[in-house]
């Protein structure tokens, strides 16, 4: 696999060594190379200001120093050309050959197609993270999507990835919960209930009551009301919890790892809870001090605008201490990194979450995405409610009528840092109009050629890679397709690894949605402009292992975003 950056920057490395070796430049270190590609493509395909850099060491003007460098790559089989701009840029140009690499690549590699090497970082993803006493919404769909998107990238990227789902199974909201289908129970049973008592008013509540009375009938009507309660919060729980992740599978997100937030304020065999512990490690460290009964985080020391308070003066712990004990956790099992994808409202919550980090001995360890708010809208009108529930929109209705592929495009296709607005008549659209229609399409219709040149075409049921393997020459000469249009497709592979590796390193899988809509367009446009299927043997052989190259290319691309591949539509 090559990393085209990597080849341009070993061209101009050489051609500097080389001047400087023969003397032609006084240069006692070589500044970086670090190409960049040109905004406007009538420029080349990479642009260096490595002679700009080098000037003031080397006591020369950057055009005589880039002229120097020109000279010294000469006659090279990857350079088409290279030319001097500006000041002293250096433009360069690849050639036929360079770019061709790239299709064998794609056919060889397949899935593996602009992997990264192995950056021996293990980083955890805690995305969606919503609290298991209703339905998941749109919001946490959107954080489904980009969690695991993002995932994907990185994991591509090189990086070790651990996703989590943090359960937040403690607190008032849980005893709230309980109690609100306890009274649901008794109310479907036709015993009195305290309506003031049902604090989630959600249709699903009463499904969960239901679910309960069919399974176990009356058997806890006359029970105990607080042992019916703790009964009803563990059982209630577990059927939020099992639906959750069953939406989640459906929408093809899983889980390494599920993280209880309970487990943090259970006493061990010394009667310690891991929230105390995490206290003990930080009064040690000298970042605790008491104050009005209280316990406090001094949060200050490491930039935050107050201290904090992790007990209260009853003995309670907040739910920041439980959060720094949950941190703390994360970093007892081994990850050079933490990224957590939060909703926007949390953050004011970021600054006191990074000091806390920093405290336990990991700074610089801890990133945190905030996510935008997502508007459903249906033909440019606003939609505030279900048609079926008359409440709230689910994720999991969401998904029912848009279709998995659809959602998940359209929800990573925005970054996370901007609002989402997300139309429902435009996402079900299943025309070119639709963007991850029009990446499918592409890929499809590569599949429908590939199948043409087997003599296949009416089935679609045929393994595409052997069909591929069959039908096109390994030793196809490349070196034909020198029209606009597939040199075009070529350069927009070489792309392919340096997206995924910058979408990993910002964390921003979007632009592997963006990527995929300009390699389907560019190939719509080769399609349009060459003839892949002719009398003319060897060009045949050309095209086709150009198509099949951007077909692995868009296959990968997709499954990035986590959306199938579909060879027909």
């Amino acid at each position: 696999m090559i990393f085209v950056k990597e080849l341009v920057s070993a061209i101009l490395q050489t051609a500097l060594s080389d001047a400087v070796a023969d003397g032609s430049l006084a240069l006692e270190t070589i500044p970086a190379i670090d190409p960049e590609r040109p905004r406007d493509a009538a420029h080349g395909d990479w642009a260096s200001a490595v002679a700009l850099r080098s000037a003031k060491a080397a006591g020369r003007a950057p055009r005589e120093i880039a002229q120097v460098i020109v000279d010294h790559i000469g006659e090279h089989p990857d350079v088409e050309s290279v030319e001097i701009a500006g000041p002293g840029f250096i433009n360069l140009t690849l050639s036929v050959h360079a770019l061709a690499r790239v299709l064998t690549d794609a056919r060889t590699q397949k899935r593996d197609f602009g992997r990264g090497a192995d950056k021996q970082q293990y980083v955890q993803v805690e995305f969606v993270s919503a609290n298991p006493v209703g339905p998941m919404h749109v919001g946490h769909g959107r954080w489904a999507a980009l969690g695991d998107a993002l995932a994907l990238v990185m994991e591509h990227a090189g990086y070790r990835i651990q996703r989590e789902f943090l359960l937040n199974d403690e607190g008032h909201q849980m005893d709230v919960f309980a109690e609100s289908v306890a009274e649901r129970y008794l109310e479907l049973l036709g015993r009195p209930f305290d309506e003031d008592a049902i604090g989630y008013k959600g249709a699903y509540i009463k499904d969960i009551a239901a679910e309960i009375i069919a399974a176990e009938g009356e058997v806890w009507a006359d029970k105990d009301a607080d042992e019916r309660r703790a009964y009803f919060r563990e059982r209630s729980y577990a059927q939020v919890l099992e639906h959750m992740k069953a939406v989640l599978s459906g929408f093809g997100v899983q889980f390494d790892h599920w993280f209880s937030e309970h487990t943090l304020h259970v006493p061990d065999g010394t009667g310690q809870t891991a929230i105390m512990r995490t206290v003990d490690f930080l009064r040690q460290a000298g970042y605790i001090f008491d104050e009005d009964g209280a316990i406090w985080f001094k949060s200050t020391e490491f930039g935050d605008d107050k201290d904090r308070v992790l007990i209260k003066s009853d003995g309670v712990a907040t739910y920041f201490a439980a959060d720094v004990a949950y941190h703390a956790d994360k970093y007892s099992r081994g990850f050079d990194l933490v990224i957590n994808l939060w909703g926007a409202d949390h953050h004011g919550y970021i600054p006191r979450m990074k000091a806390a980090v920093a405290a336990l001995g990991h700074p610089g360890q801890l990133e945190v995405l905030l996510g935008q708010l997502v508007t459903l809208m249906r033909g440019g009108v606003p939609v505030r409610m279900s048609k079926r529930t008359g409440e709230m929109v689910t994720f999991e209705e969401l998904i029912d009528e848009v279709g998995v592929d659809a959602t998940r495009y359209h929800l990573v296709r925005t970054s996370s840092d901007q609002q989402l607005v997300f139309d429902i008549e435009q996402v079900s659209d299943q025309s070119a109009n639709n963007p991850v229609y029009y990446v499918q399409y592409a890929h499809a219709r590569i599949c429908s050629i590939l199948r043409k040149a087997g003599g296949v075409s009416g089935d679609h049921s045929v393994d595409i890679d052997a069909l591929a393997d069959t039908v096109i020459p390994a030793d196809a000469d490349l070196t034909l397709l020198a029209s606009d249009a597939e040199i075009a497709l070529m350069r927009k592979l070489t792309e392919f690894a340096d997206v995924v590796e910058r979408a990993a390193r910002d964390r921003a899988p979007f632009r592997l949605t963006h990527y995929a809509e300009e390699l389907a367009a560019t190939l719509h446009h080769f399609y349009g402009h060459c003839q892949v299927i002719s009398d003319d043997t060897a060009l045949t052989a050309a095209r086709l292992y150009a198509m099949d190259a951007t077909r692995h290319a868009l296959a990968c691309a997709l499954r990035l975003i986590g959306i199938s591949v579909p060879v027909s539509m």
